[in-house]
C-alpha cells in the first residue's frame, strides 16, 4: 500500500480542509499531519481504496477506511476525540 498520491488526496479535500482546523495538527505535507514532533495522520491508496493511519495511544497506527463521506465523517471524529 503506497502513500496516497495528488490524485487520491483530491478525492479527500473536504475532509483534509476539516482537519486543517483542529488545534494540535499540522499540515507538513499535504495529506500528512503531525501532533507536536511527531507524524500523527496520513493516507494510503490502493486498489481497495482510500485509507487513513491514524496514530493511537499506544502510538502505533489504526487504519480506517476513508472512501466514503460516512468513513470520512467517522475518521474526523475518531481524530478528534483522540486530540482531546
Amino acid at each position: 500500500m503506497r502513500h496516497a498520491g495528488d490524485a487520491g488526496l483530491d478525492r479527500l479535500e473536504s475532509l483534509l480542509d476539516r482537519l486543517r482546523t483542529l488545534d494540535g495538527l499540522k499540515e507538513k505535507k499535504r495529506g500528512i499531519f503531525y501532533r507536536k514532533t511527531k507524524a500523527f495522520l496520513h493516507f494510503h491508496e490502493d486498489a481497495a481504496g482510500l485509507f487513513a493511519d491514524v496514530r493511537n495511544q499506544s502510538g502505533q497506527y489504526e487504519r480506517r477506511r476513508v472512501e466514503t463521506l460516512k468513513e470520512q465523517a467517522a475518521c474526523f471524529a475518531a481524530v478528534s476525540k483522540r486530540l482531546k
